[in-house]
């Protein structure tokens, strides 16, 4: 174990009542943008009405959100939004930071429209009541522009404060809180320190945070304001592209085996403190509760896991992960035309452990099923996903998305593979024409506001858009890859509420993130791609906003993933028999 950096840092809120909750500045009016929940924020301005100041002190994260959740009042029939356009950000950026608000004015009509690129920061709102009463408001969107830690500039939401006194002192500049001074110092800290020139340069890393505040659920699906998921989500997926630039990396490489970095973001009091630390690897098990597989209402033991196995039957075969935790196949022999499946690449993504192992059970029970299962892919990360949702249940934790190397075992090339050996196993076993392989994403929005907000390579990612499908294919598969999915999304369209849950959130993702870029078959986004990079021919990966939900959200989900999996089962049997008879 290795100390890298610790420090404790003054709350920027505490230091500003300090500085003008004080006679010096009675009859003064202040506006601030921090990084601090409602709570905190109403707390403070009451400190401040004490001292004969005038406070109004906002949210410099979501913005908008936050003045509707706030200040806003109810029972609007129309709301017109211009959003500003920077020539320093996307040009959605700011229709982004609105999401999800076209979901929670409830029957009111709203309309958002840019204004003009390089105007001022602040969005234009202009609310209509039921009686026809309108009024206007000015909601500033407070950002900096300033080059991150890998040398890019980006435009940032940041802290800033406004001060006006009677007797003409006035403060309007950029406000470095402490929620940003932490990141940067952190992310500076684990720069300096001598790693060494080789890959992996630790075994864990950890990042342990304390920071007050508490994450608020907003009214429109599993969406919730969260300030330490948003820290967690930037110092991970930072942390990755610093070490990238260090290991001479493209940015965003997917193989990069830095070691395991795990961003802990504790709900506290007080200011804020951080400990950044090396550690050794740990074997313990992701002790999920018990339950029954089809009624499952969240993710499930690694015993569990195995217990599923055992019914389903057929040769056990496993391979060892990093850290040394056990990667569980079965081979069913039969008579059909046999599949490889698979869950657990991104064990974050929690239905596809679930689907994988209903979909297996499925099929066991037929007469000359012939399949591969491989539930759970990477354990080392199952375990992490655990440990992280003991006190952050709600959070994506995209820490628990890799390997403990750091790396995707999809895209592992050299020995030893570990985890990735078990696709290998099952390719020998069946030589498969089909690949069914699980996934999910987040089921909320996903940002990272401290490095330009929309998450830098995951763009396409950054709010849900319902259940769809990518399939990937050798060249000479096109068609039958078209047809696979023709007969799977005729299935899927079946399964109740389906079609109708991925209709409202395209509806919202088209809203605030622009047109779908894909294809929609029978109520399903799909894209197709040829790519030679795997031993079957064709790949199908899911892919269900379950990042993380629970209950009869997650049972949906598994069930999506199920009967994906018998769909695509079937429709392969159908497509190859046809084949044989054109041939």
């Amino acid at each position: 174990m290795t100390a890298i950096f610790e420090k404790t840092f003054d709350r920027t809120l505490d230091r500003l009542v300090a500085d003008y909750a004080s006679e010096a500045w009675r009859g003064a009016e202040l506006e601030a943008w921090l990084f601090e929940d409602e709570a905190a924020r109403r707390a403070a301005g009451k400190r401040f009405a004490a001292a004969g100041v005038t406070a109004r002190l906002h949210s410099a994260y979501k913005p908008l959100v936050h003045f509707f959740t706030e200040d806003a009042a109810a029972g609007a029939s129309r709301i017109a939004i211009t959003y500003p356009v920077s020539p320093a950000a996307p040009g959605q950026r700011f229709l982004l930071e609105a999401y999800p608000l076209a979901g929670m004015v409830g029957a009111a009509e709203i309309a958002f429209t840019p204004a003009e690129a390089g105007g001022a920061l602040e969005y234009g709102v202009e609310i209509t009541a039921a009686d026809g009463a309108v009024s206007r408001h000015a909601v500033f969107a407070p950002n900096r522009l300033a080059e991150d830690h890998i040398g890019k500039e980006l435009l940032s939401p940041c802290g800033w404060l406004r001060v006006r006194h009677p007797d003409g002192r006035s403060v309007d500049e950029a406000l470095e809180t402490d929620f940003e001074r932490l990141f940067h110092e952190t992310v500076q800290a684990i720069d300096a320190h001598p790693w060494g020139d080789s890959e992996p340069f630790f075994e864990a890393l950890h990042i342990a945070v304390s920071m007050p505040g508490a994450d608020a659920r907003l009214p429109v699906g599993e969406e919730a304001i969260s300030l330490h998921e948003a820290l967690h989500e930037d110092f991970y997926f930072s942390l990755l592209e610093l070490f990238q630039k260090k290991s001479g990396r493209p940015l965003g490489s997917r193989g990069l085996q830095p070691g395991q970095i795990i961003p802990v973001i504790a709900a506290g009091e007080g200011p804020l403190t951080v400990r950044v630390e090396t550690r050794p690897l740990t074997t313990e098990p992701a002790a999920w509760p018990a339950q029954p597989l089809h009624e499952a209402t969240g993710p499930f033991s690694v015993a569990a896991v195995n217990e599923t196995l055992e019914r389903i039957g057929g040769e056990a075969f496993a391979v060892n992960s990093r850290a040394g935790r056990a990667v569980a196949g079965r081979y069913v022999s039969g008579s059909d035309h046999p599949i490889m499946l698979s869950g657990g690449q991104h064990p974050n993504e929690i239905s596809g452990v679930a689907g994988a192992l209903r979909g297996a059970t499925m099929l066991s029970e037929r007469t000359g099923a012939h399949f591969t299962v491989s539930p759970l892919e990477n354990p080392d990360g199952y375990a992490l996903h655990w440990h992280l949702c003991q006190s952050q249940p709600h959070h994506m934790h995209h820490a628990a998305r890799y390997t403990a190397l750091g790396d995707d075992l999809e895209y592992r090339e050299a020995e030893p593979l570990y985890e990735k050996g078990i696709r290998r196993l099952c390719f020998e076993r069946t030589k498969a024409a089909l690949h069914i392989n699980l996934h999910g994403y987040p089921a909320h929005e996903w940002t990272r506001p401290l490095t330009g907000y929309i998450p830098r390579g995951f763009e396409m990612w950054t709010v849900p858009k319902g259940f769809f499908l990518i399939v990937r294919h050798k060249a000479g598969w096109g068609e039958r890859t078209r047809r696979l999915l023709e007969k799977v999304t005729t299935e899927l369209a079946k399964v109740p509420g389906l079609v109708e849950f991925n209709a409202r959130q395209i509806r919202l993702y088209e809203i605030h993130a622009g047109t779908l870029q894909f294809e929609v078959l029978n109520g399903f986004p799909i894209t197709i791609s040829e790519d030679e990079r795997h031993e079957a021919p064709m790949m199908l990966i899911t892919e269900y906003p379950d990042e993380t939900i629970y209950g009869d959200a997650f049972r949906l989900a598994h069930e999506a993933q199920a009967q994906t999996v018998v769909a695509a089962y079937d429709a392969l049997q159908e497509i190859m028999m046809e084949t044989a008879l054109e041939v």
